[in-house]
């Protein structure tokens, strides 16, 4: 039982004694009250019926109202009229706390068959593997990783994939460095192989081009190399470019991310997946030869833009552009094409589940990692190429929104964090940059919020040992983190700021954290289970009928948050769900009020909090600890 049932009990209701009353047929909304004074539901359709009944809205509703009245329903106690016209309900109280409580210590709690078990692929990270996830590349992650969760929660069947760039410009930067520019292949003691790459190599090598023309020249040579995938300087890069994809791993990992399989590029390039669409593409006329202007000789798709240029599909030398490897790897995860792939075990993750990565060697299995809806998570300012990239497959496949193109903006560093890396900006936020190294390793911000968050902790709970305040930390650290990229909306920049990530208060992952402890800390010192199947009439105060209703909304903020594909809904129901509890605790005692009956009451609406909170965060990948 959830508030989904309350309303629909009511919509029921007020549509049966419509139909009685002989009113037109009409699509109305019965919703949350917007104001406590009103009740706790309210419908629109005096409104709506107004201008075909040729009545006052408040009329209409006052109709449906004095019947209602006299057949009441399960879970309404009021029905009222607001002046305005307003068809106002206030719940019974007793049978929606007894049902929203016991419900809520079920397992799937908060699911809601939105997918119907649809395939669906989500595909996110997406980091070139040359150099450490920084905190913009955490913003990607933590996105696609909580949006997979939430889907799942809506009964999609969801696979997760990482495209690995394995075969562009950066990854022959770090090659170049290795193998021409100088640079051992082992980094400094004590440093991630992944920070070494991109801190040093990367950052060096690429500003060292401009003055030295050989260098610049072996880069063409090593791309080659890459993309042909023969020669030992390919195998090479391989090697490399596995070992900083495996430390970006480790990383993905603290942060609570899994996937399901690894797409290598290198693989896309080398299989029949380009061919096939190309010759799909010019025998639908998607893309053509140009024969004048600037772009004769090339294969182009034709801008709907009067602004925009076509976009080149193929140069006039024959060497296909970027997007000539996207537009295949789409259809692929579509199922549009034939699966060229094998699959062998790349790794077992933290959480035991087996990563899979592609081969084109018959010497793996064959797994279908395609979907019918795919979602790409990759930032606004690939738009331009997603939509081209949208508008070719829904020419291959019919289906409405079977691929879309989720964007954010970007994450910025504030004036103050930049001049940590000694950049001054003129009081202004810097845009984060691989190549010129400018940017906040995740590692980097987890362990310094693990640092504080140890400190806290400790002071705090003088009687944890050493390996639970480590475990508490860094659960806190994650949770900061993630709540952080995820409590935005997806198209506002985040200006990151290093000390203001820090802040344990507020609207923040460890404030919500904190409530889940503080409830753990009320039922530990009850030191006995509830009996959660008695009446609950005592929950009267509005303290409690308030934490009951945003307990009984957790459903339909998954239907949102999935519907809309954003995580933000998720995060503002963890807090809104925090807040109300914080208020409970503030003005109801539990463990001594004045009887048993309500010490018991109380403490099934904290067991249900607790359990709720916690499903709702794990949505976030967020951890609820039991101490803090």
């Amino acid at each position: 039982m959830t508030l989904r049932l309350l309303f629909a009990e009511i919509r029921s209701a007020v549509q049966k004694i419509s139909a009685e009353l002989g009113y037109p047929v009409v699509e109305f909304d019965v919703s949350e009250a917007s104001k406590s004074d009103f009740g706790d539901v309210s419908c629109n359709i005096g409104f709506l019926l107004a201008k075909p009944l040729k009545k006052r809205p408040s009329e209409i509703s006052e109709s449906i109202a004095k019947i209602y009245r006299d057949n009441m329903t399960n879970f309404v106690s009021q029905v009222n009229v607001h002046p305005s016209g307003y068809l106002n309900f206030v719940a019974n109280n007793s049978s929606l706390a007894k049902n929203i409580i016991k419900s809520s210590t079920s397992n799937n709690y908060g699911g809601y068959d939105l997918g119907k078990g649809t395939k669906t692929v989500v595909e996110h990270t997406s980091v070139n593997p040359n150099k450490a996830l920084h905190i913009g590349h955490v913003r990607n992650i933590i996105i696609g990783d909580t949006v997979a969760r939430i889907l799942r929660k809506a009964n999609y069947d969801v696979n997760v994939l990482n495209y690995v760039d394995d075969s562009g410009l950066q990854v022959a930067d770090i090659i170049v460095g290795f193998l021409y520019g100088g640079f051992s292949k082992e980094p400094p003691h004590g440093q991630k192989f992944d920070h070494y790459c991109g801190d040093v190599v990367y950052v060096s090598i690429t500003e060292r081009y401009e003055k030295e023309k050989p260098l610049a020249e072996k880069r063409v040579l090593v791309l080659k190399e890459l993309e042909e995938g023969k020669s030992d300087i390919a195998k090479f890069g391989d090697e490399i470019t596995r070992q900083v994809l495996e430390e970006q791993l480790k990383t993905c990992w603290r942060l609570g991310v899994t996937y399901d399989c690894l797409n290598f590029e290198s693989q896309i390039i080398r299989s029949s997946l380009w061919k096939t669409v190309f010759e799909k593409m010019k025998s639908m006329g998607i893309t053509y030869l140009e024969n004048e202007g600037k772009n004769t000789g090339c294969w182009v798709i034709k801008s709907d833009s009067e602004v925009e240029e076509d976009k080149i599909l193929v140069r006039s030398n024959g060497i296909a552009t970027y997007i000539a490897k996207d537009i295949p790897y789409a259809a692929w995860k579509l199922g549009i094409l034939d699966d060229p792939f094998y699959y062998k075990q790349y790794m077992v993750q933290k959480n035991h589940q087996v990563l899979w990565q592609t081969t084109l060697e018959n010497t793996g299995t064959k797994i279908d990692f395609t979907g019918d809806k795919v979602i790409t998570i990759i930032d606004s300012r690939q738009s331009r190429l997603q939509k081209i990239i949208t508008k070719i497959i829904s020419e291959f496949k019919s289906t409405n929104k079977s691929y879309l193109h989720l964007g954010y903006e970007s994450v910025t560093l504030s004036p103050d964090t930049a001049k940590t890396l000694n950049l001054e900006t003129g009081g202004k936020s810097v845009q984060m940059s691989g190549r010129k190294g400018v940017y906040v390793n995740a590692d980097y911000v987890l362990d310094i919020l693990g640092v504080k968050t140890y400190e806290e902790t400790k002071k705090r709970n003088p009687d944890l040992d050493e390996v639970s305040l480590v475990k508490i930390a860094e659960q806190v650290a994650v949770g900061a983190l993630r709540y952080a990229m995820i409590k935005q909306d997806l198209d506002k920049i985040i200006t990151f700021d290093l000390t203001e990530s820090l802040s344990l208060e507020g609207d923040t992952g460890p404030y919500v954290q904190y409530a889940h402890a503080r409830a753990i800390r009320i039922l530990e010192k009850a030191s006995k289970m509830p009996e959660f199947d008695i009446s609950l009439d005592i929950l009267s105060t509005v303290y409690e009928k308030n934490l009951v209703k945003t307990i009984g909304k957790f459903d339909i903020q998954v239907e949102d948050s999935a519907k809309n594909l954003s995580p933000k809904i998720i995060a503002r129901y963890c807090y809104d769900l925090a807040v109300s509890f914080n208020s409970f605790y503030e003005h109801a005692k539990v463990l001594t009020a004045e009887s048993p009956e309500m010490i018991n009451s109380r403490l099934c609406l904290v067991w249900s909090f607790k359990e709720t909170l916690a499903k709702a965060l794990s949505l976030l990948g967020i951890d609820a600890p039991d101490r803090m």
